[in-house]
């Protein structure tokens, strides 16, 4: 259900709106990324939700480049 609201969220933004989220979201995993080496990391599961969610933003990105292009 989660994700299913952030997916709807996530279609409703616009291109630059894309953009900024899928820079906070890529900051976001580096800092994850240095508290994992660190050793300071304590939810790991929000690594894979982090990395699912740069997946949702790029797909949702490509689809209305698409969108655009087509017509």
């Amino acid at each position: 259900m989660k994700s299913n609201q952030r997916l709807s969220d996530l279609r409703v933004m616009s291109g630059d709106q894309l953009h900024d989220e899928l820079v906070k979201l890529k900051k976001e995993q580096f800092n994850l990324r240095f508290q994992r080496a660190t050793g300071q990391l304590e939810n790991m599961a929000r690594v894979r939700e982090v990395r699912r969610d740069i997946a949702r933003v790029k797909t949702i990105q490509r689809t209305k480049l698409a969108a655009a292009a087509k017509g």
